[in-house]
């Protein structure tokens, strides 16, 4: 029990970017509340992502994020 928390990829498979919550963000590494909160704001003001690598438009997240995100999100 004390080992185990919920992982996105685990619960989810991979998570989309255009239709996860910002809660659901969270679980994946590196994704805090405030980057979370960030890559869903850009999505609502911006539209939808057409791949992984539009993570690189929301301010805060690295190409090093976004590489170490990429097989665990998805933009289908």
């Amino acid at each position: 029990q004390g080992s185990e928390r919920p992982e996105a990829t685990r619960t989810l498979g991979r998570v989309n970017l255009n239709t996860a919550t910002a809660a659901e963000l969270e679980l994946l590494p590196g994704i805090g509340a405030t980057l979370a909160g960030r890559i869903v704001e850009d999505r609502a003001a911006k539209g939808r992502f057409a791949g992984v690598e539009d993570l690189l438009r929301v301010r805060g997240v690295h190409r090093g994020t976004m590489e170490g995100l990429r097989p665990l999100v998805t933009a289908d």
